[in-house]
């Protein structure tokens, strides 16, 4: 074998080796083919939270790309610093368009700033995205070109509600900065609050320049007023010095709660100063909640290191929420970027005219900037602050964290979700289902002062002053409120039954409550006004309170609050009452109204004919001429009265119903004579009016309390004003009604209910009080509108008129009250009527129609031989003759004929039916007249020689039964065919 030259083969390895490494660099150089995307950036660098959201933004981007090394494009950023100005803020937006030609910006760092560069990106259609401006009014620009990827201000309103209503607070204060920021979530931080009846008395609102002085200025004016619980909502460097000067004064302590908002929160917690925690001790704080994940954990590591490499100055800075949000806002655009492809990367440059020379008119418009907007409308990925999209230009919401400052830090209480509330923790199975509104559903909150007892959430102000109690002054009905003057000292005491109550009301209370009484009156002590004057000085802020008689009515319940009513309510009609017991001839008839007089003589005569029915074919007491059959009939019906009859009833169906009519007939006796006897021996009191039409309508005088709102109830009634009388005590309205309408008095008078009462106890057997004409809520205490007052006093109400206590005061006051006989609050009338009595006529009527239909049926087939005719051409009303020819006859078969011998209707004797007589019966025929036709002649030969009478004599003992003779009679009398 031929040996290859050393010298050869090194030159074939060289050559090898150069082509392999020309292989490599191509195959790089086509890989590191990258197309440069141009990115601003536009961030507050003069201080430490823009350097960390920078930082951030820089490691996004080379971790993308690290992952993404495939990707085409790569984002070059150009950062400019808006030095915390809006000036320099759209300037450096507006050159990084038109002179940088960038196709997207980051930032900038504030909504104030964001507002002039969401218009310059809409102009030239360059998407802007901020990850720090959280103000709802920016959504009001309504721009395509805008993605926010931070939570909107307006998300966490609901939260803070949602803690407000835990606990129980019916006020809150937002304190915030006066600007753009502060002042764009202030009207949903306020619909947020008023949804669970929370109210927001005041707002205040402190300059981004102001001094301390005015600062501290503004919190004295807090600490004056009665709500205990702040909102606060501006930037950090400003928060800080109103929480230092809050501490100053003792704001942060027993008695108040703080609230903060995300952006105080995440900026104090997130990297905590111990002399700015220190202030807020015992502030609650929302934040949006951020899952801990490894990768979370491993980035902080991360960035710590990065940090302090490029900012080496700035010592002991922490990441905050934001700068995770800028983080994925870069990761976004990095995949929008590329995924909107570079065709279009260029601007189109504006056609203007020379003599336009402003920077606004020259700028160009972005070719690919719908496309990116298009492809960031579509991103979704896995960022550190959890799921990324966006939903119409708006990162979508999360779940907040509650957080309350401890120590040098915070500590997790809570979370609040949109569909469960608030909830002690997330993703857990113990969750309830439904939405919870519970403090109950928190860890046990520190408050300020270092206490666990929740704040009330509203204090009596600071400035010494007891609570001003206005109570009117009046000269009548002084059981309820009395005001006496002392000539010497020239003091005022206050006493009444009002006053008791409002006392025990503010003992039973929770806390102290100073408070003192200021009588409604003039220098000279005589009233200064009405009730409703009085009231209205509530709303004047004169009075802090009213206590006294007042009643609820719609009118004064806008301008105050009420507490719930103490008293009975509804006003009522006082009327004299007078004996309407007329003992007279005919007072025997009033016992029974006419109705039931008519109803009971009919059916006296209705059970008499229905035993005459019953008993005439069997029974010789019931036999005999019609009128002596009618009267014997009826006799023994009304005989049942007093139970005195005399006839002996011998069928069944006769007994049961004379059984069911004397228990009729028993209780109808017994409860006229009880009726008669109350007429004859009990004073029989009645209203002389019951029906205020009927005043209306005769143009009768009427009284009405002086001052009271009754006036206004009377005259929309239809009253003529001259018929009305005031009076102003109970001695004076007993006067007038006393009198009369016609003698200067009055036919009635109008008060209220509690009134009425009392005006009963001292004369209650001279008038009555009529049903109330007019509801109304009762005797409550006036509050101003919101005050917090009032759902502790009114339930303090409540608890004191379910018990004991309120029935003492009223007996303490107006004396143990009987019952007053005529003091009804409705009329009735002693007659009886047949509405009671009804139903016993309903079962004697039909027992008597089912003994009658049982007879007949039992009539009709024993009698069916005899009912059948024999000439089956005669007609209808001969078939009806024969019916009650053989009913009114004698039933011979009935074992009442049996046993003795009877008379039948002639006189004639006859024999037991056990041994037949040969006696001949005379049966007597009649001429009926026929029916107007030829049938007539059925039972009567037309021929001029025929007899219209005859008597036919028929030997009993051709009878085979008793029957025969009937039917005899009947044969021979038609034998003319």
């Amino acid at each position: 074998m031929k040996k290859i030259p050393s010298k050869t083969f090194l030159s074939l390895v060289f050559f090898f080796l150069s082509l392999k490494i020309w292989f490599i660099e191509v195959l790089v150089a086509q890989n590191t083919a990258t197309i440069p995307v141009n990115v601003g950036v536009v961030l507050d660098l003069e201080f430490s939270g823009g350097n960390i959201d920078l930082t951030c933004i820089n490691m996004a981007l080379s971790d993308f790309y690290a992952t993404h090394s495939d990707y085409k494009t790569r984002l070059v950023l150009t950062t400019r610093n808006s030095g915390n100005d809006v000036v320099r803020a759209a300037a450096a937006a507006l050159d990084l368009i038109k002179n940088v030609e960038v196709q997207a910006i980051i930032g900038p760092t504030t909504s104030m700033q964001a507002n002039f560069v969401i218009e310059l990106g809409e102009k030239a259609q360059v998407p802007i995205i901020s990850f720090s401006a959280s103000s709802p009014s920016l959504t009001s620009i309504r721009s395509p070109f805008f993605f926010r990827a931070t939570q909107n201000d307006s998300t966490q309103v609901n939260a803070i509600s949602a803690l407000v209503q835990a606990f129980g607070w019916r006020e809150a204060v937002p304190i915030y900065i006066d600007n753009e920021y502060g002042e764009g979530v202030i009207p949903y931080l306020t619909d947020a609050l008023q949804a669970v009846d929370a109210r927001v008395p005041y707002r205040s609102v402190i300059s981004p320049s102001a001094t301390d002085d005015q600062i501290v200025s503004e919190l004295y004016k807090l600490m004056t007023m009665q709500t205990r619980v702040f909102i606060v909502h501006m930037f950090p460097s400003l928060g800080a010095r109103v929480f230092a000067k809050a501490k100053e004064i003792g704001m942060v302590s027993e008695g108040y709660a703080w609230i903060m908002t995300d952006g105080l929160t995440a900026e104090f917690l997130s990297s905590p100063n111990a002399s700015v925690t220190n202030t807020m001790q015992g502030a609650l704080g929302v934040k949006p909640y951020v899952p801990r994940t490894k990768d979370l954990e491993t980035f902080r590591i991360r960035w710590k290191r990065k940090f302090q490499q490029d900012n080496p100055d700035i010592v002991d800075a922490e990441l905050n929420i934001f700068g995770l949000w800028a983080y994925d806002a870069a990761t976004a655009l990095a995949l929008a970027v590329e995924k909107a492809g570079t065709a279009n990367l260029g601007f189109q440059k504006a056609n203007v005219s020379s003599n336009s020379s402003t920077d606004l008119a020259t700028l160009g418009v972005s070719l690919n900037g719908p496309n990116l907007v298009q492809a960031l409308s579509n991103i979704t990925f896995k960022g550190l602050t959890g799921d990324y999209l966006f939903d119409n230009g708006q990162l979508q919401s999360s779940a907040f964290q509650i957080i309350n400052v401890n120590g040098n830090g915070g500590r997790e209480i809570g979370f609040w979700t949109s569909t469960k509330g608030i909830v002690k923790t997330l993703n857990s199975a113990n969750n309830m289902t439904a939405y919870s509104g519970s403090n109950s559903d928190l860890s046990t909150v520190i408050w300020p002062g270092d206490t666990t007892s929740v704040p009330k959430g509203w204090e009596i102000p600071t400035n010494g002053k007891k609570l001003r109690i206005g109570v009117p002054v009046k000269d009548g009905f002084s059981e309820f409120v009395k005001v006496t003057r002392d000539p010497s000292s020239n003091t005022k005491t206050v006493t009444g039954y009002s006053i008791d109550v409002f006392d025990s009301v503010v003992k039973a209370l929770p806390y102290a409550l100073p408070y003192e009484y200021i009588p409604f009156a003039k220098p000279d002590g005589e009233t200064a006004g009405t009730y409703n004057d009085l009231i209205y000085q509530v709303y004047l802020k004169n009075f802090d309170a009213v206590v006294g008689d007042t009643t609820i009515v719609f009118n004064r319940s806008q301008y105050v609050d009420f507490t719930l009513p103490y008293t009975e309510s509804g006003v009522s009609m006082i009327v004299p009452i007078v004996d309407n017991n007329s003992k007279n001839a005919w007072v025997f008839l009033r016992p029974l109204t006419w109705d039931l007089w008519v109803t009971s003589f009919c059916f006296f005569i209705f059970i008499g004919f229905v035993i005459w029915i019953l008993e005439h074919r069997i029974n010789e007491d019931f036999r005999g001429p019609a009128l002596h059959q009618a009267g014997t009939s009826f006799w023994f019906s009304f005989s049942t009265m007093v139970f005195a009859q005399r006839e002996i009833v011998v069928s069944n169906l006769s007994r049961a119903v004379v059984i069911i009519w004397c228990f009729v007939v028993l209780i109808l006796t017994q409860s006229y004579t009880a009726s008669l006897t109350s007429l004859l021996t009990v004073q029989q009191l009645r209203p002389t009016v019951t029906d205020v039409h009927e005043l209306v309508k005769k143009g009768e005088y009427v009284g009405y309390q002086e001052g009271s709102f009754v006036l206004g109830i009377l005259l929309d009634l239809g009253f003529d004003e001259s018929k009305l009388i005031v009076y102003n005590s109970t001695e004076q309205c007993d006067d007038l009604l006393s009198k009369g309408s016609g003698n200067g008095g009055i036919a009635a008078a109008f008060d209220e209910v509690p009134y009425m009462r009392l005006f009963l106890s001292k004369y209650c057997s001279k008038y009555a009080m009529i049903d109330p004409t007019f509801k109304t809520d009762g005797f409550g205490f006036a509050f101003p509108k919101g005050s917090p007052l009032v759902p502790d006093v009114s339930r303090a109400v409540l608890n004191m008129t379910e018990g004991d206590k309120m029935k003492e005061i009223e007996n303490a006051w107006f004396g143990k009250q009987s019952n007053c006989p005529y003091s009804s609050t409705s009329v009735t009338s002693n007659s009886l009527s047949l509405k009671s009595f009804w139903g016993l006529f309903l079962i004697a009527g039909v027992a008597s129609l089912l003994a009658l239909i049982i007879f007949m049926v039992m009539f009709v087939y024993k009698e069916r031989k005899m009912l059948r005719p024999l000439n089956s051409r005669i007609s209808t009303r001969s078939k009806v003759r024969n019916f009650f020819r053989i009913f009114i006859q004698r039933d011979l078969k009935s074992h009442t004929f049996r046993k003795s011998g009877l008379n039948d209707s002639n006189g004639t004797s006859l024999p037991s039916m056990g041994a037949p007589s040969p006696s001949a019966y005379s049966v007597q025929t009649s001429y009926f007249p026929g029916d107007g036709d030829q049938s007539s002649t059925e039972f009567v030969d037309s021929s001029p020689d025929r007899q219209t009478s005859q008597e036919v004599v028929i030997n009993i003992d051709q009878l085979t039964n008793p029957n025969q003779e009937r039917l005899a009679a009947f044969e021979v009398e038609h034998d003319h065919n």
